[in-house]
């Protein structure tokens, strides 16, 4: 399975990258660059989230502490953010990778326009050769929006760009039965099911005074990252060749496999969890390219919009008669849908001012129902 994994999120904690809340360590960040360089090589689609930001912008300002005021928070974020960024750039290029920043919040996620938008950065990203390195956007975020730590936006991210595998890299070896610094008895997990309660019931509280996660942030995250059926690895951030190894399917660390596979979980997210907005009916021909060929929706195969909906949401695909065939995410809001009935999609940004995507639903976020 780990050596199958095509598209890796890979998330290196507050602990790791700056050595304890020392500073950036150059030499961890350098060597996780050389790793990620090698699976690129190997063919493999790679998004890093990395935290550090408050810690390093903390140690730019002099702070010991960890403060609690929001403004505080945020403000070490702006100034950490800087660093971070200039030493992804640097390191990732050194290994011959292009790189790019971009910073979420909950919010980006939570909203389906704000979700669609992001995905589609982050895979126009991966298709140009792009690693993106992702962190919260903590110089902007409030409490109703914090993710809370980064465990939680690498799972986040690993469901929006639909990614094989999570890895989420620790200063610790993996999940214990128990915390063994205190029960000697404390067997390690090697594999588990994502999603297990009695993985929760194992896992302690946070462990480190620089970063907000700890153990069950990341049986948390691995829960999380298996709705789209992707799988966790829980691995040890100084372990040599840590990341080839795994692509390589070695057993390191605790993995936490995930129950679903990847089209099974989409079909239940998209038929079963969302409710409908709308609905577009489509000719038979259309009915064809979808059902039988598995294509997109394209807007001059649709011949009338039904309710009101807006770009992101989900709306049902129906055909002549009226029955329901499939269900997706709407590249374009209904009143824009209502113009685009029977036209090909070289006319879109001519009859709207601009072009989102030559689809009204890509077929990744369509799912057949019939």
């Amino acid at each position: 399975m780990l050596r199958g994994a095509r598209r890796i999120v890979v998330k290196v904690g507050s602990s790791l990258v700056t050595n304890e809340g020392r500073g950036l360590d150059e030499a961890a960040i350098g060597e996780w660059c050389r790793q990620l360089a090698a699976l690129e090589r190997d063919g493999r689609e790679l998004i890093m989230v990395s935290s550090g930001a408050i810690a390093e912008g903390m140690k730019r300002l002099g702070w010991s502490a960890r403060p609690r005021e929001l403004n505080e928070l945020q403000a070490a974020a702006a100034v950490g953010q800087m660093g971070l960024a200039q030493m992804y750039e640097t390191k990732l290029r050194e290994n011959g990778l292009r790189s790019a920043q971009v910073l979420l919040t909950h919010a980006d996620l939570a909203d389906r326009e704000r979700y669609l938008n992001a995905r589609s950065t982050l895979l126009t990203l991966l298709a140009l050769g792009v690693l993106p390195v992702i962190n919260e956007n903590d110089t902007v975020v409030n409490d109703e929006i914090k993710f809370g730590d980064n465990d939680t936006l690498g799972a986040l991210v690993a469901n929006l760009v639909e990614a094989d595998l999570l890895v989420i890299l620790t200063d610790q070896r993996g999940l214990y039965t128990a915390d063994p610094r205190r029960d000697p008895q404390a067997r390690f997990v090697h594999v588990g099911a994502a999603g297990d309660p009695a993985l929760e019931a194992m896992a302690g509280g946070a462990g480190s005074s620089i970063g907000k996660g700890g153990m069950i942030t990341k049986i948390l995250a691995a829960r999380r990252a298996a709705r789209s059926g992707a799988s966790t690895v829980i691995a040890w951030g100084r372990e040599p060749d840590a990341l080839p190894r795994l692509a390589g399917g070695e057993g390191i660390g605790t993995l936490l496999v995930a129950p679903t596979r990847k089209s099974q979980a989409r079909k239940r997210w998209m038929a079963d969890q969302l409710q409908l907005r709308g609905a577009v009916l489509v000719d038979h021909g259309a009915v064809a390219k979808l059902v039988r060929e598995g294509k997109s929706l394209l807007p001059i195969g649709m011949t009338a919009v039904e309710g009101e909906f807006s770009r992101g949401e989900v709306i049902a695909v129906r055909d002549p008669a009226g029955a329901e065939i499939a269900r997706g995410l709407a590249n374009y809001a209904s009143a824009e849908a209502r113009l685009l009935c029977r036209k090909p999609s070289g006319e879109i940004e001519k009859l709207l001012g601009y072009m989102a995507e030559p689809e009204m639903i890509h077929r990744t976020n369509l799912v057949l129902t019939r």
